[in-house]
């Protein structure tokens, strides 16, 4: 009798610790801290992101927040999941809202790095291309690196107004929109409320640009140097009309 009990409650542990193993664990979501009088910026981000062309004006536009005097930038990613994301290269992030079920806050800013597929599959995309149609309507600026400009021209938004990509896609980019007014040899443009760049480490420098444009060439530089870059606008070949 007494071994039946031994068992009765060896058992009975087991179970309680079998039970503990498959109990779901309950996460508090945490979303950014935005502040009223900064500008919002929105980073599109999706399975095979480029890390450079996310993180470069991510690190830009976020380090306006230790700058006096100036209407600095909330910075935030936005993806069609709360998954994780995977880059290219591998690193692994976990997006702050869901533009197919959250409400999102007013973007003024837009951001579209280049991704694996921004020259097959996602151009398919309709959701995405919505996503961003939608946030065109009322966003102060959109901006892309790299081959996010085939993204954006895909939802319409470069149909009247002159643009970029990664320089070696120069040629897709002419056949896939014969439209277009491509510019080459350049490393950014910025036309009307667009800036589009050619990406890579040069995404720094169209991040730059838009500081410059909004807050000065003092605060750029101090942004720049922050940074270890050496900023001056007039040496990088761009076009504005």
């Amino acid at each position: 009798m007494k071994n039946f009990f031994f068992v009765l409650a060896f058992l009975l542990l087991l179970a309680c610790g079998e039970q503990k193993k498959t109990t779901p664990v309950k996460t508090t979501r945490i979303f950014p801290e935005l502040s009223k009088d900064r500008y919002n910026v929105a980073f599109l981000i999706m399975d095979g992101v480029y890390n450079t062309e996310f993180t470069a004006p991510y690190d830009i536009f976020q380090h306006t927040q230790y700058r006096q005097g100036i209407k600095a930038m909330n910075t935030f990613t936005v993806a069609n999941t709360l998954d994780p994301i995977t880059s290219f290269e591998g690193v692994r992030i976990l997006p702050d809202f869901d533009y197919t079920k959250d409400s999102i806050p007013a973007i003024d800013i837009l951001v579209v790095p280049s991704a694996e597929h921004h020259l097959d599959t996602d151009l398919q995309d309709t959701q995405m291309l919505d996503f961003i149609k939608r946030v065109d309507a009322d966003a102060q600026f959109i901006t892309s690196h790299c081959d996010g400009a085939f993204v954006l021209a895909k939802a319409g938004l470069l149909d009247n107004v002159a643009s970029t990509t990664f320089p070696s896609d120069i040629g897709k980019y002419k056949k896939m929109f014969p439209n277009l007014n491509v510019k080459d040899s350049v490393l950014f443009v910025h036309d009307g409320k667009y800036i589009t760049s050619a990406g890579g480490a040069k995404s720094f420098e169209a991040a730059l640009y838009l500081c410059e444009y909004l807050y000065g060439a003092e605060i750029a530089r101090s942004l720049a140097g922050g940074l270890v870059i050496d900023w001056d606008s007039q040496k990088v070949p761009h076009f504005i009309p």
